[in-house]
């Protein structure tokens, strides 16, 4: 099937609105030129207001990190979707920082897709094992439970617009990349058979599912290679230049 490649940027809590601007108007001369690959900034929310004008008319997709379920009431220090869905179109929940530095759980990942999608937002779901479970021969049953509890719930038109994001916790932020065939193993053996299970035959094989951790412009085409990658959530890379490399290697899978 054609997929289109997908990449996303998850600037993480780097960059004042001012940077972020000054760092969008450098690279959108090159990146905007890169036709056939869906291409998403996410920064942080302070620089919402910075960024959209830049990105408006240039094609490339403007997502914020994270969300509440809820659509207002006493939740300190969130943004509700719909305010949220004021300047992005994307997403990104259940990232595994969020589960393990503010305690978020699979349940709570289900209730922020549900309101992502009723508020005509593009989830970018994470998942993804850590070291020990990975040690242990345990990530097909990790990551195979995060996507279940995750995706809990939808139908399957729903189901086919959530791009997933495998994420290996031992890979993020620590130049320590899976290897390509390794990931897409996982891809392959976890995540679209479970889509096959739930949702039916199209949408196992029409969802975009990305590689995230240590993501960088000299690794990406090994990714971009595999069968059952479809594109990348980058992290550290995406603050520098160099995401503009691996958005261009992502587009050898356009053809």
């Amino acid at each position: 099937m054609n997929r289109k490649p997908f990449v996303a940027g998850n600037w993480k809590m780097n960059k004042t609105a001012a940077e972020a601007a000054a760092f969008v108007r450098e690279i959108i001369p090159a990146i905007a030129t890169i036709r056939g690959v869906e291409q998403v900034l996410c920064p942080p929310a302070t620089a919402f207001a910075a960024v959209a004008p830049l990105l408006a008319g240039s094609g490339i997709g403007l997502g914020a990190q994270n969300m509440h379920w809820e659509e207002k009431g006493a939740f300190t220090g969130e943004l509700a979707p719909s305010m949220v869905k004021e300047w992005v179109g994307y997403v990104i929940l259940g990232h595994s920082e969020r589960r393990a530095l503010f305690g978020e759980t699979d349940d709570g990942v289900r209730r922020k897709v549900q309101a992502a999608l009723a508020h005509g937002l593009i989830p970018i779901a994470c998942v993804g094992e850590t070291l020990a479970e990975n040690e242990a021969g345990q990530t097909q049953s990790v990551v195979s439970r995060q996507l279940r509890g995750g995706l809990s719930g939808l139908t399957a038109e729903q189901a086919s617009v959530v791009v997933i994001a495998y994420e290996p916790v031992w890979a993020i932020g620590t130049g320590r990349a899976a290897t390509a065939e390794g990931a897409n193993k996982v891809v392959a053996a976890a995540i679209r058979p479970v889509l096959r299970e739930l949702f039916g035959a199209a949408v196992a094989e029409g969802a975009r599912l990305l590689y995230g951790g240590s993501v960088t412009g000299s690794n990406a085409a090994e990714f971009f290679s595999q069968p059952d990658i479809d594109g990348a959530l980058v992290g550290g890379a995406s603050l520098k230049p160099e995401f503009v490399e691996i958005v261009r290697a992502a587009q050898s899978r356009a053809g």
